[in-house]
């Protein structure tokens, strides 16, 4: 057996037709399946890997065992360099709680391998941005996002200069960051091309265009009564796509009008948006945001029309005026 083919056995299973996550023969891969993609990475800075166990689980599994991303969980606690292994300490001046000490975050980020491109450090806080999808797709184009998950009451100020920004999941308090890291982790991950079954799943789902997403059924045609629309059932492409649209936008006006500003209407949206305006009077504040999108009406074109009154061909303005003069 050949060298490439011994070192081609070693990283791709025929059986199956996936590639073992350990590879790091990661041009082969790609050109091998003929599509060009990046393994993005994820690096975890926690005090509880174990609460991590969900992103080995269904499509995040998926997406590693593809090698489409890899997660690397850091445990800073085996950088603190206490005999007992200390990450916190009262805060100066006194107060409640306990803050994470700087020294062994420091000392994690800086043993990190060197980035092989564009890398991010994330600080969860509930002091940071508010996370949203615009921010998951901004991300996305990063090869490694690097998570600080803080625990306990909070941690040293001077921990913020390691975080190129501070990112909160809501307005609310959690006992740590891991599982805000991890809701963040699922949101760009599905992002990835291949990791989801379809490439458009990601793009039409709610709010990757600013619009919840539209009203999904499957089988059975008729549960109890409640029947699913008749429209999905026709076939009939184009009924269906401007059906889904329209609940699109019903949706968001009835259920998050907060994010219709963002929304970019186009001209096919205008009949869809005036029939949704006499379903709802109450979206009719909303109005002034697609009225330049009506239709204007045609102009008729004024033709010439000879003695015996039937229409005849216009005439440039030059030849008209000397066919008029009188000889």
């Amino acid at each position: 057996m050949s060298r490439f083919h011994q070192d081609f056995s070693a990283i791709f299973d025929i059986r199956y037709l996936i590639f073992d996550v350990r590879t790091t023969n990661h041009e082969l891969r790609t050109t091998i399946l003929g599509v060009k993609h990046r393994m993005m990475k994820v690096t975890v800075l926690t005090l509880f890997p174990e609460m991590f166990a969900p992103l080995q689980e269904s499509i995040l599994k998926r997406a590693q065992e593809a090698g489409l991303v890899k997660i690397h969980l850091v445990d800073f606690r085996d950088y603190a360099a206490s005999k007992h292994k200390n990450v916190d300490d009262v805060p100066y001046g006194g107060g409640a709680g306990m803050l994470l000490k700087p020294e062994p975050i420091f000392a994690a980020i800086r043993d990190l391998p060197q980035p092989e491109g564009k890398r991010r450090v994330i600080l969860t806080s509930p002091q940071g941005n508010v996370f949203h999808q615009a921010k998951a797709e901004e991300w996305f184009e990063q090869d490694e996002l690097v998570f600080i998950c803080g625990h306990y009451e909070g941690f040293d100020e001077r921990i913020r200069e390691l975080a190129d920004e501070e990112v909160s999941i809501g307005d609310y308090v959690l006992t740590g960051g891991e599982l805000a890291a991890m809701v963040m982790i699922d949101a760009v991950v599905r992002l990835i091309p291949g990791v989801l079954g379809e490439d458009t799943s990601a793009q039409e789902d709610s709010h990757s265009i600013s619009l919840l997403e539209y009203p999904q059924y499957t089988r059975p045609a008729d549960f109890e009564g409640r029947q699913v629309p008749e429209v999905l059932l026709s076939g009939h492409h184009a009924r269906i796509k401007q059906w889904r649209r329209k609940e699109s936008l019903r949706r968001t006006f009835l259920r998050r009008p907060d994010l219709i500003k963002a929304v970019t209407f186009g001209v096919d949206d205008y009949p869809l948006l005036e029939e949704l305006l006499l379903e709802h009077e109450e979206i009719a504040e909303w109005q002034v945001l697609w009225k330049h999108l009506c239709p204007r009406p045609k102009r008729r074109r004024k033709s010439l029309k000879n003695p015996e009154g039937k229409q005849s061909q216009e005439l440039p303005l030059r030849e008209l005026e000397v066919s008029e003069i009188d000889i």
